[in-house]
């Protein structure tokens, strides 16, 4: 039996949303070209030179990413690595455990979070969480000062602070996400595995690992937050471009680098440099972003009924 003719209205449906879906890929391909033409001198004077060098001097017209580079990259797993278990907890908390009398206040406060301008986390940042840091780091022990990691003066504005404020900023996008996807968990993967004898904790484990691609996509996505965040870092991370392990000590990033410095950029090369440091964060963020999908295709063709099936055997044997 052949198949039915295609009818003018579908035809025009996926023509529509083909287009928009092109229009999307056009765009990004576009922003992609605009920030290379608008840094080509910068790129050919430079080379990968631009990628491995410290030095940033307008004056002299010297300019070197490595500084921004480094500080970016180490604020946002900073703040991934503080921000992960926390906005898991929330999400677990939320879906599994809380009564529905404190569900919906959580849910609210959350997601109102996420709402707040960044600006008003940098002066929140400023006032609340500067003195908090800098009156940590007088405190911190002389032993520990010797360690790279706590080396630094007792200033407030740094790598901590900023690390600290931009894991503020995430935990709402990741644990709203990672709540969502715990929900739509079939509620007969929890029924399975407390019937042959499971305990709560080991119920929701099971869920965590039946949505464990969501869960990676949402990290995944308040990454991306992390590394695209310029206002409230701006304010806290003291702007000194520098490469070092320290969580004391001010760095910067390639987001604050091009909103403090694109407006003072007088010379032709000092504006490309500036916008090949936008061209580098597209990339850096493309290339993240790449491998978290490309993970997570990875997992979701596990098979998940045979783990599953082994972590309830694991339970009812405990059980018993």
């Amino acid at each position: 039996m052949s198949r039915s003719r295609a009818r003018p209205d579908e035809i025009l449906f996926r023509a529509g949303t083909g287009l928009f879906a092109a229009l999307m890929i056009a765009l990004v391909a576009a922003i992609a070209f605009e920030l290379y033409r608008q840094s080509k001198l910068s790129i050919h004077e430079f080379g990968w030179q631009f990628w491995q060098t410290d030095n940033w001097d307008p004056v002299a017209g010297e300019f070197g990413a490595r500084p921004f580079i480094w500080g970016t990259l180490y604020s946002s797993i900073l703040a991934l690595i503080i921000s992960t278990p926390i906005a898991l907890g929330i999400a677990v908390f939320i879906s599994e455990l809380a009564p529905a009398r404190v569900r919906l206040p959580l849910v609210f406060l959350t997601e109102l979070l996420a709402a707040i301008p960044s600006i008003v986390y940098g002066v929140w940042g400023v006032f609340v969480l500067v003195p908090l840091v800098r009156q940590l780091e007088v405190n911190t022990p002389e032993w520990l000062k010797v360690v790279p990691l706590f080396k630094g003066p007792p200033l407030g504005v740094g790598m901590l602070s900023a690390a600290i404020i931009l894991s503020i900023m995430v935990i709402p996008f990741t644990s709203s996400i990672a709540r969502e996807v715990l929900r739509a968990v079939p509620q007969a993967q929890r029924e399975a595995a407390y019937a042959l004898g499971a305990t709560r904790w080991e119920a929701i484990r099971m869920a965590l690992f039946y949505a464990r691609t969501g869960i990676i996509g949402a990290v995944m996505l308040g990454f991306g937050r992390a590394l695209g965040e310029t206002m409230a870092v701006t304010m806290v991370i003291g702007n000194t471009p520098q490469v070092t392990l320290s969580l004391y000590a001010p760095q910067y990033t390639m987001a604050a680098v091009i909103a403090n410095e694109f407006s003072e950029a007088a010379q032709e090369l000092y504006l490309h440099a500036l916008v090949e440091i936008g061209l580098v964060l597209f990339v850096i963020t493309l290339v993240i972003n790449t491998m978290s999908r490309g993970l997570i295709w990875s997992l979701g063709r596990q098979k998940k009924p045979r783990r599953i099936k082994r972590m309830i055997s694991t339970a009812a044997a405990g059980s018993a």
